[in-house]
């Protein structure tokens, strides 16, 4: 697809989602019934969900045998989680306590919800991990680089922008912004115009929601999965883990590149090749590096990251790939965390996995 524009060259743009924000994840996990099918010893009489929200859709597989009332009050404990979710957390509805909390242009506290503030520390903590490569206040820079919702699938509404509009937006992004005060219950600001969006974490929030529900109905065994971002509790009733794909990063020619099994833990991954445009022979990816305050360069890569907590998982998978496969992989290393990182390689890609997670990880393509 190209802009006709008179003022600036084409823009070559491929978007898996229109609507896509900056930081959402390329889905690592087949979806639909490719995944369930890949996970061994499933019974027959397993049970599926489905349903739509965060802008995105959702699906959850329950390894049991359930009545019909068993299965209503299984979905609805998932609506009733993801919609407490959504309607805290959502950037695009207007009345969502996120959305009352960005129009609050001021420095004075606001009240703040027990889970929002949760995941604003769960937030604020990989940020200052990462040192600054997760940054949940990064908005204005994803509008200014076209991928915000007003840049449309003609791209950006305007020039790229330059040092000094960089400079200037800068002022308004930062994770040490945003103070939290959980013996008050609030959240405040330093600067009354910054403003949060969620959406590399709130998803893996939501599955972490659906699956403390399900527990709490007593299910041992299913699986959760938001946009992309997947939980499996307990085991098949073979006795297995479930089996998850993990898919090449390759929008052209997809496919699974290889397997994770998965006890009672979440899976996430971040990507470069599903929302990027082209533009002067330059592929920007989606991704913004908050530091730097620029898209990454799209080179066709994936980082997967295994972690027991799904918005966990979901934010070290957005600061993982803005700190790229050196860097990352240091700080992976540091923090223990099981990461598989998918990179371009000879025409093909290459694994690099870190120690807690190569025993689990099948690749199905040594090189492609």
């Amino acid at each position: 697809m190209t802009s006709a524009s008179d003022d600036r060259p084409p823009v070559s743009v491929h978007r898996e989602r229109p609507r896509a924000r900056t930081l959402v994840v390329a889905i690592l996990v087949l979806a639909g019934l490719t995944v369930w099918r890949l996970s061994s010893g499933v019974g027959d009489d397993a049970h599926e969900f489905v349903g739509a929200t965060m802008g995105t859709t959702w699906s959850v597989r329950v390894d049991a045998d359930l009545s019909a009332d068993e299965r209503a009050r299984v979905q609805a404990v998932i609506e009733e989680r993801l919609d407490r979710v959504n309607g805290l957390m959502s950037t695009y509805d207007t009345a969502s306590e996120l959305s009352r909390f960005n129009r609050h242009a001021s420095t004075e506290p606001f009240p703040a919800s027990a889970e929002l503030l949760e995941v604003l520390a769960l937030a604020r903590d990989v940020s200052e991990r990462s040192g600054g490569a997760f940054d949940v206040t990064v908005g204005p820079l994803v509008e200014a680089w076209g991928f915000g919702p007003g840049g449309g699938l003609e791209g950006r509404l305007g020039p790229k922008p330059d040092g000094a509009m960089l400079a200037r937006l800068r002022e308004h992004v930062g994770y040490q912004k945003v103070l939290l005060d959980a013996a008050s219950g609030t959240v405040s600001k330093t600067v009354p115009d910054v403003a949060v969006d969620l959406s590399a974490i709130a998803k893996g929030y939501g599955v972490e929601q659906v699956a403390i529900g399900l527990r709490e109905l007593g299910l041992a065994s299913f699986l959760v999965e938001v946009g992309g971002e997947l939980k499996a509790v307990g085991t098949t009733r073979g006795g297995r883990p479930w089996r998850v794909g993990i898919e090449r990063p390759d929008d052209r020619e997809p496919g699974v590149w290889g397997t994770v099994d998965l006890t009672d833990e979440a899976i996430a991954t971040s990507g470069d090749y599903r929302n990027y445009y082209e533009e002067d022979g330059v592929r920007y990816a989606h991704i913004i590096d908050p530091r730097i305050g620029v898209p990454m360069r799209m080179r066709g890569a994936s980082v997967s990251v295994v972690h027991p907590d799904a918005a966990v998982a979901d934010a070290w998978a957005t600061a993982l790939s803005v700190l790229g496969p050196d860097d990352g992989y240091a700080v992976a290393v540091r923090e223990e965390l099981a990461v598989l990182f998918v990179e371009p390689s000879a025409g093909s890609f290459r694994s690099l996995v870190t120690v807690w997670l190569d025993d689990r990880f099948a690749g199905l393509e040594a090189s492609r």
